[in-house]
């Protein structure tokens, strides 16, 4: 039995090498994009979710100054505007459960994953800590009042949404293994 997990241990420590050799066959989207909301994009080449990161639902509110606020079609809105730059791309190399390409975007040389954690559009799914603190610490967007977490806003309204669990990272992993190795 542990020569079984040692060598399965082996085999995947092997792939994960290739794979990262390989570059992971990152694949780059450009073209016209359209904010579906504030995490997801529509593209020529179908959807594409932006990664670590987690924005609320477009039909979510929040509260500022004691009022409602549709901070999920604020975050949408701030998504599309970038988006409509000229030079607006994107870059991903494994998909969510769901098909969508995870990637990470770029408007004028900045990071636009980045850009909307540090501006209070969406909560960091790690990747963008740094930026969220700085969010929560100057009171910007949603930090600005109250709201709830989209992950638990979409339990709470039963919303099924990819991008929510840790298990979409091991669904990813797999649909890439599976891209790698041409098998459908």
């Amino acid at each position: 039995m542990r020569d079984t997990v040692a060598a399965i241990s082996i085999l995947l420590l092997a792939l994960l090498i290739v794979a990262k050799l390989d570059g992971g066959r990152e694949r780059g989207f450009s073209g016209t994009f359209s904010a579906v909301d504030g995490d997801t994009l529509m593209t020529e080449g179908g959807r594409a979710r932006l990664e670590g990161l987690d924005a609320p639902e477009i039909s979510q509110m929040c509260r500022q100054s004691g009022e409602d606020w549709p901070c999920g079609a604020a975050a949408r809105q701030r998504l599309s505007s970038m988006a409509s730059t000229p030079d607006f791309g994107c870059r991903g190399s494994a998909t969510d459960r769901y098909g969508r390409w995870l990637v990470r975007c770029r408007a004028a040389g900045v990071d636009v994953n980045a850009t909307l954690v540090r501006e209070g559009f969406a909560v960091s799914y790690g990747a963008y800590a740094a930026e969220e603190a700085a969010a929560r610490r100057e009171g910007v967007g949603i930090w600005a009042g109250s709201f709830e977490r989209p992950q638990d806003w979409r339990r709470a309204h039963q919303v099924d949404v990819a991008g929510d669990d840790f298990a979409v990272a091991g669904r990813g992993f797999f649909a890439f293994l599976r891209r790698f190795f041409g098998v459908n």
